[in-house]
C-alpha cells in the first residue's frame, strides 16, 4: 500500500496497516505533519490531548489542552515508537492504474524521480491544498496577501488587515494587537463564527466593542493600493480606504483533489467531498482510499484529527477482509 501524506491521519493509517502485518510506504511532499508546522507558533488546540492520540501511544502533558509544540513532538514520538519509515520531502506527482495495481510516480526535492508499485493507495493529503482566495483583481500578484499566520513579530508597527471571523482570524488579530501591530478585521458575516473558542470570544468581543480592533462587518476587501486597502460594505456598496501593509487572509483552505481526479474519483462540486464509502473509506475507484480532512471536502471543520484518526482502522480492516 502507498499512503500519500504524513499528517496525523496518514500516520494513523500507517500504524493501522503495519499492525495488521500489511506492507506499506508513506510519503509526504514536506516533513512529518507538515500542516502543523504552518500553525501559529503559540497555538493551543481546542481538543484535549487524549483525543489527538494515535497508534495507542499516550499523549501525556501536564496541561489539559496541547500546544502546537506538544503535538509536533508527540507525532514524531509516534513515528519513532512504531518505526514508521516516512519518505519525507518526496512528492507524489502522479498515480496510474495498471490492471489491478498502481504505479506511483514520485519526485524528491532535489529532483530525483522514482516509481513505486502498489495494489492500493490511500490519499491523506489534508485540507491545505489551495487557499480560499479573497477574489479581488490582482490578488495573486500581491505579495502582501498571506494565507498562513505563525507569529506577530514580522508585523510590528505595521497596518494589518485580518480577513475572517473564525478561530484563526480571531487569535491572529488578538496576538497582533498585543504585539504592537495596528490591526483591523474584515468579515463577510455580521457575527463571529459560532466555533470561536469560548475562552477567546469575550476577549475579541471586548476589543471590537472598544474599538481597539476595528471590525468591518458584512464587508470584503475590494482592492489594494500603494499602502492602502479598500473595504466594501456588501449591502450598501460603501467603500472605506484604510492604511495597509499586509492582508492576513484567514479564510480557510481547500484540499487538492488532483490525485483523486486522475484516478477517476468524482468529487461533489458543492461540498468538495470525494465519493467514498464512510464505513471503509474506499472511494468509487476500487482500491483507492481517502483518510483525514480530505474526506470533509470544503468543510474542514467537519473532520479533524480526533475523528480522522479513525480512518486508518477502517482502511486496514477493509484490506484484511477484502484484499485487492
Amino acid at each position: 500500500m502507498i499512503i500519500v501524506g504524513a499528517g496525523p491521519c496518514g500516520l494513523a493509517v500507517a500504524v493501522a496497516v503495519k499492525q495488521r502485518g500489511l506492507g506499506y510506504a508513506i510519503l509526504d511532499r514536506g516533513c512529518i505533519t507538515e500542516s502543523l508546522t504552518h500553525y501559529p507558533s503559540y497555538m493551543t488546540f481546542f481538543s484535549t490531548a487524549e483525543r489527538l492520540e494515535i497508534g495507542d501511544v499516550p499523549f501525556t502533558i501536564p496541561e489539559p489542552k496541547p500546544t502546537r509544540r506538544d503535538a509536533l513532538a508527540y507525532y514524531r514520538h509516534v513515528v519513532a515508537h512504531h518505526g514508521i519509515g516516512v519518505r519525507q520531502y518526496e512528492e507524489v506527482t502522479g498515480i496510474e492504474r495498471l490492471s489491478d495495481a498502481f504505479t506511483v510516480h514520485t519526485r524528491t526535492r532535489d529532483g530525483r524521480e522514482a516509481c513505486l508499485a502498489s495494489r492500493a493507495v490511500v490519499v491523506a493529503t489534508g485540507g491545505f491544498g489551495e487557499p480560499n482566495r479573497l477574489g479581488f483583481k490582482g490578488e495573486d500578484r500581491r505579495r502582501r496577501v498571506i494565507h498562513y499566520y505563525k507569529e506577530p513579530f514580522p508585523f510590528f508597527d505595521q497596518d494589518v488587515l485580518v480577513v475572517g471571523g473564525g478561530n484563526s482570524a480571531v487569535e491572529a488579530a488578538l496576538e497582533l494587537y498585543r504585539n504592537g501591530v495596528r490591526v483591523r478585521m474584515v468579515h463577510f458575516a455580521d457575527t463571529l463564527d459560532p466555533g470561536v473558542k469560548p475562552w477567546v470570544r469575550p476577549d475579541i468581543e471586548n476589543r471590537i466593542a472598544s474599538g481597539e480592533i476595528p471590525m468591518h462587518w458584512r464587508s470584503r476587501v475590494a482592492r489594494l493600493g500603494t499602502g492602502t486597502a479598500t473595504i466594501v460594505e456588501e449591502a450598501s456598496g460603501e467603500e472605506t480606504e484604510v492604511a495597509n501593509d499586509w492582508v492576513l487572509a484567514m479564510t480557510g483552505w481547500r484540499p487538492d483533489a488532483a490525485l483523486l481526479a486522475g484516478l477517476g474519483v468524482e468529487t461533489d462540486p458543492d461540498t468538495g467531498i470525494p465519493a467514498h464509502d464512510p464505513t471503509t473509506m474506499e472511494t468509487t475507484a476500487p482500491s483507492v482510499y481517502i483518510a483525514g480532512v480530505i474526506a470533509a471536502g470544503y468543510n474542514a471543520n467537519k473532520i479533524f484529527i480526533e475523528n480522522g484518526r479513525e480512518h486508518g482502522a477502517l482502511i486496514a480492516a477493509r484490506l484484511v477482509n477484502s484484499p485487492h
